[in-house]
């Protein structure tokens, strides 16, 4: 089977007043259909821009923007921004925004907002496209009656579904979930969660899943890639990540998790995350790890272990 992601060195840097921020620096993974990849990592590790760059949404400050982007076998990179709009994004893949209510315009009813991808992207007459929303209201648990509502008169946690429910009308094969349960109490992310699990298990979608919960991100995973400053630092089955952490960096962040099942101490990671306008030579985490030794200074390799995982560090090599 032929992945339906596959991006080779990618790299997405900014132009700031203070220089050249490196928020994706040379990232490589494969995505198969019908998969879900969790990535994980401290805020500002280059998570989110992973994401625009995979939707090509730029921002106007640009510096660099390169590698390669193969969906379903096509080299996306070689399109056109129009080319790109029309025929990938919201057609092939679709994204839902970290924060729902910004994500909503607050003056037009919720039902027109999810209709609009159709009517733009799918030429749909307008009877057409909102008989289509009720029945993605339907499946992420939304009352109908709700087509007719502003966002604001819907609670956060209705309001991410309206969302969701946006990034599913036009039945893409990827979608891009960007802190999905981010600011909404625990039952409600327990709640979303689970819509997310059925809807992927009924439509055989295929899903990253960008966030720094590492507890809720269990309950979907399939996949994990742990990203630092920038770069992928460990990838491989979410199952082996969560029970069996490699990178120092993924040991410090499973051993700041708390868990139900057992009595552990949990721990921190010291210092800060490096500035991303100018990153540690060598291995990136070096300045923070506990396991630092003189090969450190070197930038290390990515090396495959022996259950597949992808591991970058002098450790392993």
């Amino acid at each position: 089977m032929e992945p339906l992601l596959k991006v080779e060195g990618l790299k997405l840097y900014f132009r700031t007043t203070k220089g050249i921020v490196q928020a994706v620096d040379g990232v490589g993974f494969e995505l198969m259909p019908r998969t879900a990849m969790v990535v994980v990592g401290e805020s500002g590790c280059g998570k989110t821009s992973l994401a625009r760059a995979i939707l090509r949404l730029l921002p106007k400050n640009v510096h660099t923007y390169s590698g390669k982007i193969y969906l379903d076998g096509q080299d996306v990179m070689q399109l056109n921004d129009e080319q790109f709009r029309r025929q990938i994004r919201w057609q092939k893949i679709s994204y839902v925004a970290q924060a729902a209510m910004n994500a909503l315009n607050p003056v037009i009813k919720v039902g027109f907002q999810v209709a609009e991808p159709l009517l733009i992207h799918k030429r749909m007459k307008r009877e057409e496209a909102m008989r289509r929303v009720v029945e993605a209201f339907q499946i992420v648990g939304v009352p109908t009656d709700f087509v007719d509502r502003y966002p604001f008169e819907l609670s956060g946690g209705m309001r991410q579904r309206v969302v969701i429910a946006m990034a599913l009308v036009t039945n893409p094969q990827l979608v891009i979930l960007d802190e999905p349960t981010s600011a909404l109490d625990v039952l409600t992310q327990a709640n979303i969660m689970n819509s997310l699990k059925g809807i992927k298990q009924e439509f055989d979608l295929t899903y990253i899943l960008i966030t720094h919960d590492i507890s809720t991100s269990s309950e979907l995973a399939l996949e994990a890639m742990v990203m630092y400053a920038g770069q992928i630092v460990e990838l491989g089955k979410a199952g082996h990540f969560y029970l069996e952490p490699l990178h120092p960096y993924s040991q410090k962040l499973m051993s700041s998790v708390p868990t139900l099942r057992e009595d552990k101490e949990l721990d921190f990671i010291p210092g800060q995350p490096p500035s991303l306008i100018n990153p540690p030579k060598g291995c990136r985490f070096a300045p923070r790890c506990p396991k630092r030794f003189s090969a450190c200074d070197q930038e290390p390799p990515m090396v495959e272990y022996k259950d597949g995982r992808k591991i970058k560090c002098h450790l392993y090599a």
